[in-house]
């Protein structure tokens, strides 16, 4: 029941080369910063990552795609990373962007054992019609485009079927866990973290604060820990590194 791993590269270690992995986090904000450094030194390729979003270029999952590590991207925003759009569009990397309240219902509904559902959201778009190009080739043109899927009316309201997703693994971060996995986000760090913990079949959790079972009210829990299987605690200094995209502030 003791699912503490202190060292975060012993937790990574058997991420193997083409492994699937959903990761936590919104922009920069509830990033499993720690895990991912800890997967770039580790040294896996030909990632295929499922996340809100790619990092920024210096940060997140922005390091692993600067090293060429990831080889296929689902997910719902690729802003603010230029080395992202730079591997798109010359056709090093394959992208599948997904409505980002559809992304999250294709993870919670993995993670909860349901294999495909349906909505409206997509519908008349190129989404569900099909042809969004997932890769470029190098002279720009589409050599791979998206399938079109199947549609459904319901209620006079035509939907789309999108299919649930599992991965290999999971990254998340979270604010205080036990060693029996139990988690609890803080604030907007709970964005895509529960979901991404739920899909992935061997669940990575580092953890701001690390208590003993017992100590969480079992009211106040996010995640159970039968989604979690390995908890990595951070130190302060590493608990400490948050960052954001952009800081606004009144002058």
């Amino acid at each position: 029941m003791d699912k503490v791993i202190h060292d975060p590269s012993r937790a990574v270690a058997n991420i193997s080369d083409g492994a699937s992995l959903a990761v936590g986090g919104f922009g920069l904000n509830g990033i499993p910063e720690t895990l991912i450094r800890a997967l770039h030194a580790q040294g896996a390729t030909g990632l295929q990552v499922v996340s809100n979003n790619c990092g920024v270029d210096d940060r997140g999952l922005g390091i692993l795609l600067a090293a060429g590590r990831i080889g296929r991207v689902t997910g719902s925003y690729v802003g603010e990373n230029k080395e992202f759009a730079r591997q798109y569009l010359s056709g090093e990397l394959e992208v599948e962007l997904v409505p980002q309240g559809t992304l999250a219902e294709r993870l919670r509904a993995g993670g909860c054992g349901i294999p495909a559902f349906y909505t409206p959201a997509g519908v008349g778009t190129q989404v569900a019609d099909g042809g969004l190009p997932w890769r470029y080739a190098a002279d720009g043109s589409v050599a791979l485009p998206s399938p079109a899927k199947e549609t459904r009316v319901y209620d006079g309201r035509p939907h789309v079927l999108e299919h649930g997703i599992t991965t290999d693994f999971a990254l998340v971060r979270a604010w205080r866990g036990d060693r029996h996995g139990n988690l609890v986000f803080r604030r907007a760090a709970a964005n895509f973290n529960p979901l991404a913990a739920m899909a992935g079949r061997v669940t990575i959790a580092e953890v701001e604060e690390l208590v003993e079972p017992g100590a969480l009210d079992p009211g106040q829990i996010h995640l159970p820990g039968v989604f979690v299987q390995r908890v990595v605690p951070l130190t302060p200094a590493q608990a400490a590194d948050k960052q954001i995209e952009k800081r606004t502030v009144r002058a």
